[in-house]
């Protein structure tokens, strides 16, 4: 069966939101979703290579927060899908649609979190972009989700930002 012809029996997404309208939420939800993915890998890698006097508590402090990303990626990419979309999974993909850049080097202890408070507050501002979508069209599910994002990162950039005080 073509991809022409599968596509033709999958009903149509009706849940009271313009096709156009559902496109560019799940087009900014792609970008949320690179942000993410890009910012998880990165508390990962940082996860793995932290060194210094802080180690035990940097260490799991970036397991927790790269756990909690490993779960926030599912919910931004099964919203894009509820609204119909595929949604992007490639790294390549995440490159080209993520304002968060991935770090290729280990960073000292410091440098590490003063990049992760900039990551997360990057990610903050990539949500709030879309509430003017997300409230044009009605979607509340998709408000509620940028509602709980912008609630963690900027709780998790107030955080990483007191150890650096």
């Amino acid at each position: 069966m073509s991809k022409k012809d599968k596509a033709s029996k999958a009903p149509k997404v009706e849940i009271g939101i313009s096709k156009d309208d559902r496109q560019s939420i799940a087009d900014g939800l792609s970008r949320l979703l690179a942000d993410e993915y890009t910012l998880y890998l990165k508390t990962h890698n940082y996860h793995w290579n932290v060194t210094g006097p802080m180690f035990n508590t940097l260490h799991l402090m970036f397991e927790t927060q790269y756990t909690e990303a490993a779960l926030a990626v599912d919910l931004v990419a099964e919203r894009i899908r509820a609204l119909g979309f595929p949604a992007p999974g490639s790294y390549s993909q995440y490159a080209e649609l993520a304002a968060v850049k991935e770090d290729t080097g280990v960073p000292e202890a410091m440098s590490m979190v003063r990049n992760l408070v900039a990551d997360h507050e990057t990610v903050t501002r990539t949500a709030r972009s879309l509430f003017p979508l997300a409230d044009a069209a009605a979607d509340e599910p998709t408000a509620d989700l940028l509602t709980q994002r912008m609630q963690l990162h900027e709780k998790t950039a107030w955080m990483l930002r007191s150890l650096l005080e």
